[in-house]
């Protein structure tokens, strides 16, 4: 049968399918989202085929059995996976290079390896011998972890059917390709088409599949977006590669919260894990020092203190410089704006930034009141109690708004060793009667200047 070459074009963002180039994508609107793809369709006439006869079914009578999770035995991953592996299951990881994805990935090996289970690692990037280099600094390894370097997803997907493990790795998905598509691999057709025989596989044979995915410069995961909603979970490894830390953080997840984090410390023998999150980011804290502020953010049921550290001083120049390194920049602009007009600091000609130590990046609105105590603690030039934590959301009239799980900050600065804690008048009506810390809640920035 006669083939025929066919131009298409993909949207990199949603996926959206057009015969010519436009300049704006028709489907979720995005600017030179649209790339070129060739590929080759059998010529001939259309048969048409039978389709069985098919019932829907009425909720009620569809039964639900809870999942057995397998353990990886690291407690931050299981954490954000919503405690463990669900059996097949198709997880996405993303990250920037060098951040650290295999490491994580072997070290889930060795641990299921340790436990019995069989995995079978796939990589597309590597050969043996850099695998088991670095292999051998995690720890030894049982004769459960089976390797395998290979890119046609043929092969791959016979080796699976074939052995049937319990937990694939494939690193990564922008290596695979499938010989019927003509395009290079890590084109959009192919990851799609690679992702697709991938997913079939995870559901048909309960086999649970991660999948490394590499990141663009603007840190989503290279490829078409519609990857991102084929998979049944999304993790991305966040961090700077030159810092200790790793941030491991869940975008999606159908069997479990996305709202959690997991921390690691990047080691010579591997990634090991951060029990106590806010100890470790409050490591080094400068003492009487001015603009330095501890505040208390969520991130999913579990808070993290953070120092937020502020330098304000006379401009030089007509335009003041601001900015702003682990936090919202826009934010930051409009916080000061609020102290300016409501507390007449007159910081208009004054350059100023904002700094959350460790490089962790926070977003959290209930972080306001500690950037705003740091503003004015530096611009004051005094600084604020060391055994101080404070949170609360700052609205444009001055107002310090009510935050969630207030009760749990609260705990975790006692636990941590702080004495006082500067909060919403709000949130502290609903708090429970704490021993050992003084809780002062205020309304406004005015008494919020009094507090301090």
């Amino acid at each position: 049968m006669a083939k025929s070459k066919n131009t298409i074009f993909f949207c990199q963002v949603c996926g959206h399918e057009s015969t010519k180039w436009m300049g704006q994508c028709p489907g979720c609107k995005e600017w030179n989202s649209l790339v070129e793809e060739t590929f080759t369709q059998k010529a001939g006439s259309k048969v048409k085929t039978r389709v069985e006869r098919v019932e829907p079914i009425k909720l009620s009578k569809v039964e639900t059995t809870e999942e057995a999770r397998i353990e990886t035995h690291i407690g931050e991953l299981d954490r954000v996976l919503g405690g463990g592996i669900v059996p097949g299951s198709l997880v996405l990881v993303g990250g920037d290079p060098g951040i650290g994805k295999s490491t994580l990935l072997l070290q889930v090996c060795k641990h299921l390896t340790d436990d019995r289970h069989q995995v079978l690692y796939i990589s597309g990037e590597e050969s043996l011998t850099q695998i088991k280099l670095r292999a051998k600094r995690i720890g030894t390894f049982t004769d459960e972890l089976l390797l395998l370097c290979e890119t046609n997803l043929e092969a791959i997907s016979e080796v699976i059917q074939r052995l049937k493990p319990k937990v694939v790795v494939i690193d990564s998905i922008q290596t695979m390709y499938k010989e019927e598509i003509s395009s290079a691999p890590g084109s959009v057709s192919q990851v799609r088409e690679s992702t697709s025989i991938l997913m079939q596989l995870a559901k048909g044979m309960g086999i649970s599949i991660f999948i490394v995915g590499h990141v663009t410069k603007e840190g989503v995961v290279a490829g078409p977006r519609v990857l991102e909603h084929m998979v049944d979970t999304v993790l991305y490894f966040e961090g700077d590669r030159h810092a200790a830390y790793r941030i491991l953080r869940g975008v999606k997840n159908r069997f479990g919260s996305t709202n959690e984090i997991g921390v690691f410390e990047m080691r010579s023998v591997g990634l090991e894990e951060v029990e106590n999150p806010s100890e470790f980011m409050l490591n080094g804290k400068p003492e009487n020092s001015s603009g330095s502020v501890v505040a208390c953010s969520m991130e999913g049921s579990r808070p993290i203190l953070i120092e937020i550290q502020a330098l304000v001083c006379q401009s030089n120049f007509g335009m003041p410089r601001r900015t702003a390194a682990g936090t919202d920049f826009n934010r930051v602009n409009l916080l000061m704006a609020v102290l300016e007009k409501r507390l007449g600091l007159h910081l208009s000609g004054c350059d100023a930034y904002i700094n959350i130590a460790g490089g962790i990046k926070m977003n959290e609105p209930a972080i306001d009141l500690g950037i705003i105590m740091a503003l004015i603690s530096s611009y004051k030039d005094k600084p604020v109690n060391e055994k101080t934590i404070a949170f609360g959301e700052i609205g444009l009239s001055g107002e310090v708004r009510a935050v969630s799980m207030a009760e749990q900050r609260v705990q975790e600065a006692k636990k941590l060793g702080f004495e006082i804690v500067i909060m919403p008048e709000v949130s502290k009506k609903n708090l429970t009667k704490i021993d050992g810390i003084k809780i002062i809640g205020v309304q406004n920035l005015r008494e919020v200047m009094k507090a301090i």
